[in-house]
């Protein structure tokens, strides 16, 4: 329900993006007329800062609600509650004329090159269409914005008339990163970028976003469950189970010292080619799939798949809690002080 926005003014300018204690339920058809509706909880009270021209990852495994929140940040999924201010203004509000004319500040880059990008049109009427959408600038402005952004994604000007069948799956992702940048947005929601292209495509279109992103300035939300792309992506990460924030912090003190038995799971599964660490004993595995987010366990979201969980875990939900400057942690298992479960610790 949109008119649930909460209006509060917040004025922290070195922020681009705040996010707070946003959800996003989708309602379900009614089993038992007695009863009150059941309700997916895709997004349940998500909080966090994005400051400018850096990249803000949100990591987790399928179903952690990830790509729901920046569908809700991009106004693509409906908001049930909270606030999300873009350059200080109140977006969740935001409806018609006055929603349309904001779209010009946020862009998205979808995860599919090759469903993304409309097949009857050719590269460069995709490029343009924003542009003539929101009435930025005249036609000769247009015709050069288009030229000067296929130049910076590196296509050639002839390219311009092709349609997207004819180029390759890492040259159509580049076309949808033209079609993203054509309006100079403030923000970029990247959604899983690179995860339909093969490895090498991968590390050009990273390499990509982040000179674009020295050279304009640009901010970065980075939705991934790539735990290497978003290391080398990413200044701050928070990783989502469940619909909740688990773990948040900045790049070195998350891959450094993670705490949450989840993120260090996380970061256990990732692969290597190197036998010592792919075969290490202190490899965290976590089985069984999460709870439904339909029927919500009462205690920690992830106990039922955690090896230290106890009763507390089992009964009291944890609070996401300040460990330590910028590291936030959702977990009855960790101290005060920083100090991981003792199972980890050792």
């Amino acid at each position: 329900m949109l008119d649930a926005c909460d209006g509060a003014v917040m004025t922290d300018t070195e922020n681009l993006l705040e996010v707070r204690d946003l959800k996003v339920h989708f309602p379900l058809p009614k089993t038992n007329p007695f009863a009150s509706a059941p309700k997916v909880h895709a997004v349940d009270g998500v909080s966090f800062d994005t400051k400018r021209g850096t990249t803000f990852g949100l990591v987790g495994e399928s179903g952690s609600g990830k790509t729901t929140t920046a569908l809700a940040i991009m106004r693509l999924a409906p908001i049930t509650d909270g606030s999300i201010r873009l350059n200080g203004e109140e977006i969740c509000l935001l409806a018609g004329e006055p929603l349309r004319q904001q779209r010009r500040h946020m862009q998205i880059i979808f995860q599919d090159p090759y469903s993304s990008l409309n097949p009857r049109l050719r590269a460069g009427e995709i490029v343009r269409a924003p542009l003539d959408q929101l009435d930025v600038g005249d036609e000769k402005i247009r015709d050069d914005r288009v030229a000067e952004l296929f130049r910076l994604v590196g296509l050639r000007p002839e390219q311009q008339a092709l349609f997207p069948h004819q180029f390759s799956g890492g040259q159509r992702q580049r076309v949808g990163i033209a079609r993203a940048l054509a309006t100079q947005p403030d923000l970029i929601v990247c959604d899983e970028p690179v995860s339909a292209l093969d490895v090498a495509i991968q590390a050009q279109i990273l390499n990509l976003l982040r000179r674009l992103q020295e050279e304009f300035g640009l901010t970065y939300l980075f939705i991934s469950h790539d735990l290497g792309v978003v290391q080398h992506m990413c200044d701050d990460i928070a990783v989502m189970y469940l619909g909740q924030v688990i773990e948040h912090a900045d790049r070195l003190s998350l891959f450094g010292r993670p705490l949450h038995p989840y993120t260090n799971a996380l970061l256990s599964a990732v692969p290597s080619a190197d036998p010592a660490l792919r075969d290490r004993a202190d490899r965290i595995r976590v089985s069984g799939d999460p709870p439904s987010p339909i029927d919500l366990p009462p205690g920690c979201r992830f106990a039922s798949r955690c090896p230290f969980a106890e009763d507390r875990c089992r009964a009291e939900e944890p609070r996401l809690r300040l460990i330590a400057e910028g590291h936030q942690v959702r977990c009855h298992l960790v101290t005060d002080d920083g100090s991981p479960p003792p199972h980890l610790a050792a």
